[in-house]
């Protein structure tokens, strides 16, 4: 099991952007898959986008993207035009195929909160 490290969130304003990172500490991604997750208070955790070993992207909320950096084996989330309903804890998963599905990840970060305020 990984030990996955999530960074980058943070307070912004509407129409923002922020750059979330998932790393593994003491490992690297590059042979995973990696998922990221958000939970908004009073809500269920949902499924944003996933990117395979060979890079290949699972899209399920739109505006966000994810791509990996081989070179330092860490995950990224682009989250542009961020608005207040995207306020939420954004987690990070991995396991060893995409899936669209929390209970299929076997690794969890702590996750890290990121508010959409003026």
């Amino acid at each position: 099991q990984l030990h996955l490290v999530e960074s980058g969130g943070g307070l912004v304003q509407p129409g923002g952007s922020l750059r979330l990172s998932c790393a593994a500490s003491g490992s690297t991604l590059d042979t995973y898959a990696v998922g990221w997750f958000r939970q908004a208070p009073g809500k269920e955790r949902e499924a944003i986008s996933c990117i395979s070993r060979t890079g290949d992207r699972s899209i399920y909320l739109g505006r966000f993207t994810v791509a990996r950096d081989n070179t330092d084996g860490t995950v990224y989330l682009q989250m542009n035009n961020l608005k207040p309903e995207d306020t939420a804890v954004y987690y990070c998963a991995a396991d060893s195929t995409c899936s669209w599905q929390e209970d299929y990840f076997g690794s969890w970060g702590q996750g890290t909160q990121v508010t959409v305020s003026s």
